[in-house]
């Protein structure tokens, strides 16, 4: 008989969720992380009294009422709302595209005026099938929207020529003719107060947690001690890269405590120019409504990616999409491991996704 019901490699929100049902379901569980943390990318650090997003802002929303309530549950959350602003040379626009923007564009009042000088520079670029980012984007908002503020960010993200970039990134361009600057148009929305380490604390209370702990050093042992493996890291690792290396954008951060009590006025400030390489400035405090003496503020920088170095947005192109459906053929007849989460599903999730597949699959097979 195994001495574990389940060994669940990695512990952010998909490994701590099922963690949490299984426990419920007294289903003996041990936890292990090759980080010295705990909460995946989640992790909160405690610098100068501030929850520091080490891995960059996370911002939770949704529309899902059961889990919105089972997230709370574990920790309060507070009423953050994320209203985001973009620095173009020295020029301030709201976000998302809203009557706020476009005034700041184009001095126009009325949602009508918007509408028609959009539609007036769609018309104008004459683009009827779009064949790559740059086309796309103009012919969904115009050219001055495109050029202050997509273009820059876009190339930085990507690290590639927006005209290089396939048209189907950008499928839609949320743009509201209304004066609101909630970046989410979700129910519900906020920030754990005193952080998202709470959350994870609380999923994990009473299971047995070892962090510093490389599945693939110790695999043959790892296996052994369990009856079933729930694999949250890279599958194509899992599956020793047989079918290649799928391919992901990276990102690097650089975070700094300064002196003062306020730096830029904002949780989140985006850099639209391509000059400027980093996308965006992050101040922590601003997420909790700090009063902190000092501030923290992390300027965070697209990265391309390479093997060794962390995977964060998956690139769902077609020869990507091809070599993952092979590895998933694979994990669907592997009725001992259970996949899920951003790297282990090859998907960009957001948090509520994450704990929506985490609820799933485990009710499914606990």
């Amino acid at each position: 008989m195994s001495q574990y019901d389940y060994l669940i490699v990695g512990s952010g929100l998909f490994g701590a969720v099922f963690a949490h049902e299984a426990k419920k379901k007294g289903k003996k569980c041990l936890v292990i992380d090759k980080r010295n943390h705990q909460g995946g990318n989640v992790y909160c650090e405690q610098v100068e009294g501030i929850n520091v997003h080490k891995y960059g802002a996370h911002i939770f929303h949704t529309n899902d009422k059961e889990i919105w309530d089972y997230v709370n549950q574990f920790v309060e959350f507070n009423r953050y709302t994320n209203s985001p602003v973009a620095f173009y040379k020295d020029e301030v626009y709201n976000l998302p595209f809203n009557m706020n923007t476009f005034q700041q564009l184009w001095g126009v009042r009325t949602p009508e005026e918007a509408q028609n000088k959009i539609e007036e520079q769609v018309k104008a670029s004459g683009i009827k099938d779009p064949k790559n980012l740059e086309e796309q984007a103009i012919s969904l908002v115009g050219i001055d929207i495109y050029e202050k503020l997509i273009k820059g960010y876009t190339e930085k993200q990507w690290g590639r020529k927006a005209t290089e970039l396939p048209a189907f990134i950008i499928k839609r361009l949320p743009v509201r003719f209304t004066y609101d600057n909630n970046y989410f148009n979700d129910k519900y929305q906020g920030i754990p107060i005193g952080g998202y380490n709470k959350l994870i604390e609380g999923l994990l209370d009473g299971i047995e947690v070892r962090l510093e702990v490389d599945f693939f050093v110790q695999r043959e042992e790892f296996t052994q001690i369990a009856d079933k493996i729930v694999f949250t890291g890279k599958i194509d690792e899992f599956y020793n890269n047989q079918f290649g290396s799928l391919e992901y954008r990276s990102l690097k951060f650089e975070s700094k405590t300064l002196d003062q009590a306020n730096f830029q006025g904002n949780a989140v400030i985006n850099y639209t120019e391509s000059k400027i390489p980093y996308t965006r400035i992050i101040e922590h405090k601003h997420f909790e409504f700090g009063t902190q003496k000092k501030t923290v503020i992390t300027y965070e920088y697209p990265d391309e990616w390479s093997l060794g170095k962390e995977s964060y947005y998956p690139v769902n192109d077609d020869k990507n999409n091809a070599i993952y459906n092979q590895y998933k053929s694979l994990a669907e007849k592997d009725k001992n491991v259970i996949f899920g989460g951003r790297l282990a599903e090859y998907k960009y999730y957001d948090m509520h996704q994450i704990i929506g597949s985490a609820l799933k699959k485990s009710k499914d097979s606990l």
